[in-house]
C-alpha cells in the first residue's frame, strides 16, 4: 500500500499541474469575451462564438478520436497516456502562440482560430488525463482524486480573472483604447508554460496503464447505459457552467442588476470559480472513506477557511463584501454533510440547489441575483468528477473510448452559451438564465438514476 502511494505521488503532482494550467486558460475566455465584444462591437450571439469555437473543438477532436477507436482501435491504448498528454501539450502551446498574430492584426476570425486550436489541445488532455487520474489508485477513491485535481483546476480558474484581468486591463493595456494587442504577451507566456510542461512530463516517469485487448474495436462503450446518460450529463453540466461564467460579467454590468464596472466585475467572477475550487477540495475530503464523518467535517471546514482567505487575498473586495460568500461556503459544507460520501446523492442534491439559485437570479435583482449566480460555482464543484466517474464505472477495456465520448459531450460548452446568447439578444440577458435551469434538471435526473442503481 505504501509502495503504491510512493509510486503515484509524482505522477499525480505532474497531472495536477496540467489541470491547473488548462483551468487558468479556460477561464481567460470569460475575461476576453466582454473585452472582444466591445472591441469588435459584437452582439451576445457573436461574442459567444469564442466559446463555440473553443468547446466546439472538444467535440470535433473527440469525435475524430472516437471514429479512430471505432474503426481501428483505441489510440491511447496504443500510444499510451503519457504520449497522449505530450501531444496535447504541444497543440495547446500552438493555440496560445496563435494569439500573437491574432492580436497583431486585430482580426476576430484569427482569434476564433486560436481558440479552436487551443480547444483541440485541451481535448486530448481531457481524454488522457481524466481517466489517468482515475486509474492512479483504487476505484472507490477515483472520484476523490478527480475532485482533488479538479480543485487545482479551479485554482487556475480563480486566479485567471484576477491575474489575467490585471495583465489585459492594466499591465499591457493601451490606456482606455481596446486594440486587442494587450493579449499578445500574456498568451505568448502561456504558450511557453505549456512547452515547459511538455519537458516536465517528458522527463517524469509515469506508470503505464494498458489494456490487454489492444485491438478492441466497435462501439463497446455504448453498451453501458450509465455512459450514454452520463455523456448527456456532461453536455448539460459543461454547457451550464460555461454559459453562466461567460455571462456573469455582463450580467453584473446590467443597470437593473447592479451596474458594476467591467474591471470590478472580474473580482466577483473569481468568486464563482473560487467557489468551485473550495467545493472540489472539500469534495476530495468528503470522498475519503478512511476518515469518519466528524473528522471530515473538521478537515473540510479548515480547508474551506484557508482557501477563503487565499481568495480574499487576491481579489479586490472588502471583507464586508466577502461575508455573504463566507455564509454560502458554510451552506455548501452543510450540503456535503447531507449528501455524505455518496457521489450520486451529492450530484442530485447539488443540481436541485443550483436550479433554485438560478430561479432566484432570474426573478429577483440586485445583490440577491448576483450572489445566487456566484453561489452556483460552489455547487458545480463536484459535478464533473461525479458525473465522469459514475459514467465510466465498470467500463474496463472500454474506458478510453468512453472517456472520448464524455469529452465529446463537452460540446455543451459550445452550444449552450451560443443558444443562451441568442435568447439574451431576443428576450433579455436575465431571462436567458432559464436555459441552464433545463441543464440542471437533467443532471438531477442522472443523479437519481445512478442513486437508484447503486452506482457510486
Amino acid at each position: 500500500m505504501n509502495q503504491t502511494k510512493r509510486t503515484y505521488t509524482i505522477p499525480l503532482i505532474t497531472l495536477t499541474s496540467l489541470f491547473f494550467m488548462w483551468g487558468f486558460i479556460t477561464c481567460m475566455n470569460d475575461i476576453l469575451i466582454p473585452h472582444l465584444k466591445e472591441m469588435f462591437s459584437l452582439s451576445y450571439l457573436q461574442a459567444m462564438l469564442v466559446q463555440f469555437c473553443f468547446f466546439g473543438a472538444y467535440f470535433i477532436g473527440s469525435f475524430i478520436y472516437f471514429l479512430i477507436s471505432y474503426f481501428y482501435s483505441d489510440p491511447i491504448n496504443r500510444i499510451g497516456y503519457k504520449n497522449g498528454i505530450l501531444i496535447g501539450l504541444l497543440i495547446s502551446a500552438l493555440g496560445c502562440l496563435l494569439f500573437y498574430p491574432a492580436a497583431e492584426y486585430a482580426q476576430y476570425g484569427l482569434f476564433l482560430s486560436a481558440f479552436f486550436i487551443l480547444g483541440l489541445g485541451f481535448t486530448l488532455l481531457q481524454i488522457t488525463a481524466n481517466p489517468f487520474v482515475a486509474l492512479l489508485g483504487e476505484q472507490h477513491s477515483a472520484s476523490g482524486r478527480l475532485n482533488l485535481v479538479q480543485g487545482f483546476n479551479s485554482l487556475g480558474t480563480t486566479l485567471a480573472p484576477v491575474v489575467g484581468g490585471y495583465l489585459i486591463f492594466d499591465l499591457f493595456a493601451h490606456g482606455h483604447e481596446i486594440t486587442g494587442k494587450e493579449t499578445k504577451i500574456p498568451y505568448l507566456v502561456f504558450g511557453l508554460v505549456f512547452l515547459l510542461l511538455f519537458v516536465l512530463v517528458k522527463l517524469v516517469k509515469l506508470p503505464i496503464f494498458q489494456n490487454d485487448n489492444v485491438q478492441a474495436k466497435g462501439l463497446g462503450a455504448l453498451q453501458f447505459p450509465q455512459l450514454k446518460l452520463g455523456a448527456v450529463g456532461i453536455f448539460c453540466y459543461v454547457g451550464a457552467e460555461v454559459a453562466i461564467g461567460s455571462f456573469l460579467i455582463n450580467f453584473m454590468m446590467l443597470p437593473e442588476i447592479a451596474d458594476i464596472p467591467e474591471n470590478a466585475a472580474k473580482n466577483y467572477l473569481a468568486l464563482y470559480w473560487g467557489g468551485a475550487m473550495i467545493g472540489r477540495f472539500m469534495g476530495a475530503i468528503s470522498a475519503n472513506h478512511q476518515i469518519n464523518r466528524y473528522k471530515k467535517a473538521g478537515y473540510m471546514l479548515v480547508v474551506a477557511t484557508l482557501i477563503f482567505l487565499l481568495i480574499f487575498s487576491v481579489v479586490d473586495l472588502s471583507f464586508g463584501q466577502m461575508r455573504v460568500f463566507a455564509l454560502l461556503v458554510l451552506c455548501n459544507l452543510l450540503a456535503f454533510h447531507i449528501g455524505r460520501s455518496v457521489a450520486s446523492q451529492k450530484l442530485l442534491l447539488f443540481a436541485v440547489i443550483n436550479i433554485l439559485l438560478l430561479l432566484s437570479a432570474v426573478f429577483l435583482s440586485g445583490n440577491v441575483a448576483i450572489w445566487s449566480l456566484l453561489a452556483i460555482g460552489l455547487f458545480n464543484s463536484v459535478m464533473w468528477s461525479n458525473i465522469f466517474t459514475l459514467a465510466i464505472s465498470g467500463l474496463k477495456e472500454h474506458t478510453s473510448q468512453g472517456s472520448s465520448l464524455l469529452v465529446m459531450a463537452i460540446l455543451g460548452g459550445a452550444l449552450v452559451p451560443l443558444l443562451q446568447g441568442a435568447i439574451a439578444d431576443t428576450w433579455g440577458l436575465q431571462q436567458s438564465f432559464l436555459l441552464p435551469v433545463v441543464c440542471y434538471l437533467y443532471i438531477t435526473y442522472f443523479g437519481y438514476y445512478c442513486l437508484k442503481r447503486n452506482l457510486n
